[in-house]
């Protein structure tokens, strides 16, 4: 991987069987095991479980090692640490929205990434009046009625991804596709925009 490089990776849930899902859980370290253990729906349980197993793969992707030594620590309220190996400044950031899961990554700096699945059927007028400023509300309002949809989750999305970064985005990028919404914010510039993959545990 070279510097200054991120990618995403992108799992769809619904190709999860039992069998896989339970490989899955076999990796996932102790204090992985004690949070599982509290999600009572099966839907919440397997996105937990093949978030944390594409985490470990997108890791191991931009670092050069296998992803069963990629090790995951869960801090109460806050996102998982990277704990093994020792990585530097290497980031990472997971995201779900439906039966999609993502992992954006970096051997060299802090990410934030949201995925969102577009629903037309969602008010997001609404919506925007609990997450938007007042200007960002008036910039929706604006809005083609044809690109409103788009461009309000491409809005949300943004804010998302720049809130789990931390800090100032110094990159932007949007890889939405029809019918998901994908940002990914990077506390440096890239040598060249991320790349989707698609993945399958």
């Amino acid at each position: 991987m070279t510097d200054r490089a991120a990618i995403v990776r992108l799992l769809d849930a619904r190709t999860l069987d039992d069998g896989v899902l339970a490989q899955c859980t076999a990796l996932l370290d102790e204090s992985e095991r004690l949070r599982l253990a509290r999600f009572v729906r099966r839907e919440r349980r397997n996105q937990f479980i093949a978030g944390r197993v594409l985490a470990r793969r997108t890791l191991g992707a931009v670092l050069g090692v296998a992803p069963e030594t990629v090790r995951l620590v869960e801090r109460p309220g806050a996102a998982p640490a990277l704990a093994v190996p020792e990585a530097g400044a290497a980031g990472f950031s997971i995201s779900h929205s439906g039966a999609w899961i993502a992992c954006a990554a970096s051997a060299t700096g802090r990410v934030g990434l949201d995925v969102e699945v577009v629903d037309p059927a969602r008010d997001i007028d609404a919506l925007a009046a609990q997450a938007f400023d007042a200007s960002q509300q008036a910039w929706l309002a604006a809005r083609p009625a044809a690109s409103r949809l788009g461009d309000f989750y491409r809005a949300w999305s943004t804010l998302e991804a720049r809130f789990k970064l931390g800090t100032a985005a110094a990159a932007t990028f949007d890889l939405s596709r029809p019918g998901l919404s994908i940002v990914v914010c990077c506390e440096y510039e890239l040598a060249a925009p991320p790349v989707v993959e698609s993945d399958a545990l």
